[in-house]
């Protein structure tokens, strides 16, 4: 099978496509003929050598957590009816809050049967692996959040997968959105999917900008930048508001002033103090699915490269060109 491989950390010029063998299901997994591979930010960070303390990769390895495709064939202890059906899932080695991130740039890969979500009618294997990861962190979120019909929220990193999805949800709520987002066509975007207004984090006083627009500040902050950003955004957070920082776009998690913010009653809140409770993730996926299936959410898939390109589609996420989801396409059913 063809797959990408890493066999040491660095630029882009280190992911190779190579011809390997295929694997073989164990107990409770499953090999799926992979059609659509999602690529994350991480994973760019992690094939530069981020990391190592909390993703102790070994080389080589072969990127990608997430993958849609279908079952070819099953493991022991795994029903023989998921073969033939067109599935999304995180690759064996992953996992929410914990595992690896690879094995999902192939042909194929393996994955456990347990976190199998049988794609619904009406959506395509490109949109449901761009939902793979952001429709079940974006709803998580947004229900942890409780937006309220009429409030303002920001949302940074707005024109990205799991900031598109966000503006949409708290639109749909009712409430005012202010994105935060890059250059024109990132903040073009954020306006199509309904936000209120819009401002560009590459601005000074932006975040002063958005206190005036809110007149305040938000009442719910959704961070998806991290590190800079996220610590202005802080400062954005209207007085006993809440700031949900889930993400690290600008290279590392909100680096705020926190003791500021505590005085000022923000309540903060990171990724982990959601995802670590009692989450149905079969249930939110199949949710988040049912969304856009509907057309009650748009998943924006701003890019999508095959597997031989897989070095462009790094390349745009670590310059910051790229908007929404970025995918490969390795298989015909897409």
């Amino acid at each position: 099978m063809r797959a990408v491989q890493v066999k040491e950390f660095g630029g882009i010029d280190v992911l190779e496509v190579r011809e390997l063998s295929a694997p073989q299901p164990g107990p409770g997994e499953v090999l799926i003929d992979v059609d659509v591979a999602d690529v994350m930010f991480l994973d760019t960070r992690l094939r530069a050598g981020w990391g190592q303390d909390f993703f102790p990769l070994s080389l080589p390895y072969i990127p990608g957590g997430a993958i849609g495709g279908v079952v070819r064939a099953v493991g022991a202890e795994v029903d023989s009816v998921w073969v033939g059906k067109r599935v999304v899932t995180q690759t064996a080695a992953s996992g929410i809050g914990g595992g690896l991130p690879i094995g999902g740039y192939a042909e194929q890969a393996l994955a456990r049967a347990a976190t199998l979500v049988e794609i619904v009618d009406g959506l395509s294997t490109v949109q449901a692996v761009a939902l793979a990861h952001d429709g079940r962190t974006s709803l998580a979120v947004f229900d942890h959040a409780g937006v309220q019909p009429g409030s303002w929220v920001l949302i940074t990193a707005a024109a990205g997968g799991l900031g598109t999805l966000l503006t949409q949800l708290s639109a749909a709520a009712g409430a005012k959105v202010v994105a935060a987002a890059r250059g024109t066509e990132k903040l073009a975007l954020a306006e199509r999917l309904g936000a209120t207004a819009v401002v560009d984090y590459s601005s000074d006083g932006w975040a002063e900008r958005v206190r005036e627009i809110t007149g305040g500040g938000a009442a719910v902050v959704f961070d998806g930048a991290g590190g800079d950003i996220g610590g202005r955004a802080l400062t954005a957070t209207a007085d006993g508001g809440l700031f949900l920082g889930y993400g690290s776009a600008a290279g590392d998690f909100a680096n705020g002033d926190t003791a500021a913010a505590s005085v000022r009653r923000v309540t903060i809140r990171g990724l982990f103090d959601i995802v670590g409770g009692e989450i149905d993730w079969q249930s939110i996926a199949r949710r988040a699915q049912s969304a856009v299936a509907a057309g009650e959410l748009e998943v924006v898939v701003g890019q999508a490269f095959p597997l031989e390109e897989v070095r462009r589609a790094h390349a745009v996420i670590e310059d910051r060109s790229a908007l929404g989801r970025t995918v490969l396409t390795i298989g015909a059913t897409v």
